[in-house]
């Protein structure tokens, strides 16, 4: 009886293996799934933002209080970075006229010079300006001292915004396309800085415009742009070797539809 159930048990066995064998056979020409892609997925929306005045809600205003302009360097080109950021700016197209003292705490100029096409990249297009001595790197001795004077510029003066060509550094975009590799751009802009040079140089650079969707945020709705490049100082006549010859720049800037 044994042997009998052995034998049952040996054939089931065989059975089992032949269908296993037959199914491989039948599938073994079909294709294979693709492997899941590594690609970036490129997507660009069809939102368009131009700047507008207060009150109006389908146009944008500059945000500045949410915005700002950092910059990072390292300490004698080999140490930890230096780091800091402007506490003036703007985003206006200033003209030579407009290059004066402006007696006021609020926004000097209009912050207008700028519009964004989701999706038409030509049409984008900004131009602004930071206020040299109003550097911040939460240390006052090397904000009022040393760096004003490794920067070119003169300290600051209460109640007074500084647009004087020697206090300001520019930046107008030539061109913006997109970046084939990201959902971002590439921003080709006009850098032009007087430091310590006899007259303002003006530099071809080519940043990285990042797009930050609008959304609600309470009452209204807010978007961003995020502009980072890099500059030589050296360019520009800073020969100080507590800073390196590359500076980082990012610039945040928010918008808002109130």
């Amino acid at each position: 009886m044994k042997r009998i159930d052995n034998r049952m048990l040996m054939i089931f066995l065989i059975l089992i293996s032949g269908i296993g064998l037959i199914a491989s056979c039948v599938h073994k020409n079909e294709v294979l799934p693709a492997s899941a892609s590594t690609a970036v997925i490129i997507t660009h929306g069809s939102r368009i933002h131009l700047p507008g005045l207060a009150g109006d809600t389908t146009k944008w205003k500059f945000d500045k209080v949410h915005s700002a302009v950092n910059w990072s360097t390292p300490f004698q080109a080999v140490g930890a970075p230096l780091t800091g950021k402007f506490n003036q700016f703007g985003i206006a197209d200033i003209s030579s006229a407009q290059m004066q003292n402006y007696v006021t705490a609020a926004q000097p100029l209009a912050d207008t010079s700028w519009s964004f096409y989701e999706n038409q990249p030509k049409k984008i297009h900004f131009s602004g300006y930071v206020q040299i001595n109003q550097v911040n790197t939460g240390e006052p001795g090397r904000d009022q001292g040393c760096l004003v004077s490794t920067l070119g510029t003169s300290a600051i003066v209460a109640g007074t915004q500084n647009l004087t060509v020697s206090n300001i550094a520019l930046i107008k975009t030539t061109s913006v396309d997109f970046d084939p590799l990201s959902n971002d751009y590439l921003a080709t802009f006009n850098f032009t800085w007087l430091g310590k040079m006899g007259a303002p140089v003006t530099e071809s650079i080519v940043g990285r415009l990042t797009y930050v969707p609008a959304a609600v945020t309470g009452t209204h709705k807010e978007f961003g742009l995020v502009l980072k490049f890099q500059i030589n100082c050296r360019h520009y006549g800073v020969t100080s070797t507590n800073v390196a010859d590359i500076i980082a720049i990012e610039v945040h800037a928010n918008f808002n539809n109130q």
